[in-house]
């Protein structure tokens, strides 16, 4: 797979697994807006490493994932996430899917079984998922669900942490009446503006560490 900002990759057809069923956990991240990102080191699925200051002077969206979680699968089943994955990555600004959970628990993956994932669920994102099994990551930003969204300007400094959008039902029905944070963050950055909503608590199944 190719690599970096240039080496976003469309990967086809979406895998429907059981349902697990949670319920919403709300969470206020560790990585404030206004404040510099938390450094990161990661490997991702496909062997590379992935670190923060690899995306000095750019754009770089952060998203948290279990294929599991109802609230993921709300996201990628309706194809929400990875049209806006498409979207933005279409616009030079970098998009790392991270998965944090811990060996074991729901949603973890070996790197062969997450590139099948990455594939089935037809990930718009970058590079392949950022495996980080011993939550170092995850904890460095404070993500608390999947999905949990940070937006990083090419400053270093985080721009907006939240949930995706203003509705936290799992239905996908109620994507189209919501109010998508994440992108009017990103349009809102890209055009000179303020960001109308920095943070919000995010919504989801709890992070598996």
């Amino acid at each position: 797979m190719t690599q970096g900002k240039s080496g976003k990759r469309s990967i086809r057809k979406w895998l429907g697994g059981s349902v697990l069923l949670a319920l919403p956990m709300w969470a206020l991240a560790v990585a404030v807006p206004g404040e510099k990102a938390p450094a990161f080191t990661e490997v991702d699925a496909a062997g590379e490493t992935r670190s923060l200051e690899d995306y000095a002077g750019q754009w770089l969206v952060l998203e948290w994932f279990n294929k599991d979680c109802p609230y993921v699968r709300k996201h990628y089943g309706s194809g929400n996430m990875q049209a806006l994955q498409k979207k933005y990555t279409d616009k030079d600004i970098n998009w790392l899917t991270v998965i944090s959970s811990a060996k074991g628990k729901q949603g973890y993956l070996e790197p062969a079984q997450a590139l099948d994932v990455a594939e089935s669920h037809n990930l718009n994102a970058s590079a392949p998922f950022l495996l980080d099994a011993d939550g170092s990551m995850g904890r460095a930003y404070g993500a608390k669900t999947t999905p949990h969204m940070f937006i990083i300007n090419p400053e270093g400094v985080v721009v907006y942490a939240g949930a995706i959008d203003d509705n936290d039902s799992a239905n996908p029905a109620v994507i189209p009446d919501s109010n998508n944070f994440v992108a009017a963050a990103l349009d809102a950055s890209l055009a000179g503006k303020a960001v109308g909503t920095a943070s919000s608590r995010a919504y989801g199944c709890s992070v598996k560490y």
